[in-house]
């Protein structure tokens, strides 16, 4: 088995550059692995001890931050490596302040995993919530490093637990440690064999209270919701899809007395334009924000990444996308434990935290604009529902943290 994977690993790398000709996603995967031996290579030295978090992508990086950043302060002579599968996380947070080196993850083949490993010698191991690379974790396991599944989750119809997933199960043999989100993903470990686990929680809840102990004021923000010396009712739509966006257009183009801020998924220039001429709202961009008198516009399009978690800090209610795609909701957490009500789309049964603020009514779900329509005016107009909904959402939120303490009490 392992001989077929490793023919498919190989086959995927020569297809994955034919199809970076033609994708500039895909040419960032290819071309962004051309370079990772040769600045391992510049930037550990031999001598140095090091400490090697993997994340997918940005979502997993976020949910490791706050395990990252107690470990850089519990090993403050090691160098904190910190790898990302895909682009969407890697161009992102390739500068982090929390690593001292950030790279993409070679594709998983036998001379990569050798080779990326001689050159990071870590004594320890994370990898969050999932991808489990075989042949990494058997060279970790032939090296006797330290190998740790943080915030783990496991589901009934993965392979590791169908008769044919052997194969997968020897992967997890190579962990010396899980540290999983919640009951049913123990009980599936340990119905394959597995006791060396312990339900910690879900680290993402640390980083997003860790949030409220920040500066989250932006003074462009401020300016647009500002109505005289006081503030303008505030929607922040989150993570928005086009799908979203449809059922949002009609609601904000006869709203009264009501800012908009829109921070779609995608930023790319001409999907920015073809949302900006659906609307007949007066609309600004970020990108054109410096030149305007903001507190005049009723819609503020946010071109840009990286400043989505500051924005829910101003929100009134928050919409948050991806819940009318695959494989659902995008992070509610974050306009979570700002204490906002928040409303979603109905794909979100793969979510653990929006099934329980949906049923605990500190979330609502919505499946088409005429529900929209009738939560926003819900929420507008009761302020005792919309604030009794958002202290559900940060209650929520501080009952679930500490998972990253019960990781390092672990490992001490």
């Amino acid at each position: 088995m392992l001989f077929l994977y490793n023919l498919v690993v190989h086959f995927a790398g020569f297809l994955l550059n034919i199809v970076a000709l033609f994708s500039p996603k895909i040419k960032l995967f290819v071309a962004g692995r051309n370079t990772v031996f040769e600045t391992l290579s510049k930037k550990i030295n031999p001598t140095d001890k090091t400490i090697w978090f993997h994340a997918a992508s940005l979502g997993e990086y976020e949910q490791g931050l706050p395990v990252m950043e107690k470990i850089k302060e519990k090993f403050p002579n090691h160098k904190i490596v910190v790898t990302f599968f895909s682009p969407s996380g890697f161009e992102v947070r390739k500068n982090n302040t929390v690593a001292d080196v950030t790279v993409y993850l070679p594709l998983d083949t036998k001379s990569n995993a050798k080779k990326f490993l001689h050159l990071v010698h870590p004594e320890l191991v994370f990898f969050i919530k999932y991808e489990y690379w075989p042949n990494y974790l058997n060279v970790l396991h032939k090296n006797n490093t330290k190998t740790y599944l943080i915030s783990g989750i496991f589901r009934k119809k993965q392979a590791f637990f169908k008769w044919y997933g052997g194969f997968y199960r020897n992967a997890l043999q190579t962990f010396d440690y899980f540290f999983v989100q919640n009951e049913s993903s123990k009980i599936l470990l340990q119905s394959i064999g597995f006791t060396n686990v312990k339900i910690s929680g879900d680290t993402r809840f640390d980083r997003v209270v860790s949030i409220l102990e920040r500066d989250n004021s932006l003074d462009f923000i401020d300016s647009f919701t500002s109505f005289g010396k006081t503030k303008r009712t505030t929607i922040v739509v989150g993570s928005s899809w086009p799908k979203d966006e449809s059922l949002l257009i009609n609601y904000i183009n006869q709203s009264k007395k009501v800012k908009f801020i829109i921070a779609p998924h995608n930023i790319k220039a001409e999907q920015i334009q073809e949302l900006n001429n659906k609307i007949s709202k007066k609309v600004v961009l970020f990108s054109e924000k410096d030149a305007k008198n903001l507190a005049d516009f009723d819609v503020f399009i946010i071109d840009t990444i990286g400043i989505l978690t500051k924005i829910y800090s101003y929100a009134d209610i928050a919409y948050v996308g991806g819940g009318f795609g695959n494989p659902g909701v995008h992070n509610i957490l974050e306009p979570a434990t700002f204490g906002i009500p928040i409303i979603i789309g109905p794909n979100y049964s793969h979510f653990a935290e929006a099934t329980a603020l949906v049923n605990s009514e500190g979330c609502i779900s919505i499946s088409n604009e005429k529900e929209l329509n009738e939560a926003f005016h819900l929420l507008l107009q009761n302020e005792d529902i919309r604030y009794e909904k958002g202290h559900i959402c940060s209650t929520f939120v501080e009952m679930n943290k500490g998972a990253t303490e019960v990781i390092l009490n672990h490992l001490k």
